[in-house]
């Protein structure tokens, strides 16, 4: 009954241990909910231990703060979670996908996804859409309002490079529930949050990127302070 006792309590651990197998962890911490500002520092695992790779670099958060997310993280029991354009980042721990910018080519690992953008490339942020949250190429340019708003090439320098957050992400996307959030450039050298997005200078952008490694099932975990501090040992965090 004990080796049962031992084994179960050690399977619930594993459970509770996000990071369990994944070797990249970027994480972003804020002062508290309702800071647009944060501190990202990317580590790796090596030997089993978590090493620092890149940072600390300051970033911008959502206009509002951050607030609880949709990734692979539980959700606190009745929490407040992210809406469609409510100005907040979402909080938790969430995978990390490809990249997409205006370059024809970026330094990467040869395993990580990049397209570059052109003007048939949409993001669907309308909630009502089957397509919603997900990146769509159309096979023609775009004529309706409704593709040209949904286009990810809007001339806008901060967004001509990007990577993908998987906050709200497929196969299990939820209306309403927040969309397009990505780390991308930030706007007047850090001075502007965001809508929901995660930015920093382009220079450290490009070296996240090309850091990452698909084959490391990078993470991003993204948290106020006191929030860390409670998860970090359950959780596996750096």
């Amino acid at each position: 009954m004990k080796i049962l006792a031992l084994f179960l309590l050690t399977a619930i651990a594993a459970l509770g241990n996000l990071t369990s197998g994944s070797s990249q962890c970027v994480v972003g911490i804020s002062e508290g909910w309702n800071s647009s500002h944060v501190t990202l520092t990317a580590y790796e695992k090596k030997g089993g231990k978590w090493v620092k790779a890149l940072g600390p670099w300051p970033g911008r958060l959502g206009k509002s703060g951050l607030v609880w997310g949709a990734g692979i993280h539980p959700l606190p029991q009745g929490a407040t979670t992210k809406k469609e354009g409510d100005w907040k980042a979402p909080g938790g721990v969430f995978h990390i996908g490809g990249a997409w910018g205006y370059d024809a080519q970026i330094k990467k690992h040869p395993k990580l996804f990049y397209r570059k953008i052109t003007t048939r490339d949409l993001w669907v942020e309308d909630s009502s859409s089957s397509s919603y949250n997900r990146h769509l190429i159309l096979d023609h340019e775009p004529a309706t309002a409704w593709e040209k708003k949904q286009q990810m090439r809007q001339n806008d320098p901060a967004h001509s490079l990007k990577l993908f957050i998987a906050h709200n992400a497929a196969p299990k996307i939820q209306p309403g529930a927040g969309s397009a959030i990505f780390f991308h450039i930030w706007r007047g050298g850090g001075s502007k949050p965001t809508a929901g997005c995660t930015t920093v200078s382009e220079e450290r952008l490009r070296s996240l990127i090309a850091w990452i490694d698909p084959d490391k099932k990078p993470l991003y975990v993204l948290l106020p302070k006191a929030e860390y501090g409670k998860y970090r040992s359950d959780w596996g965090l750096p």
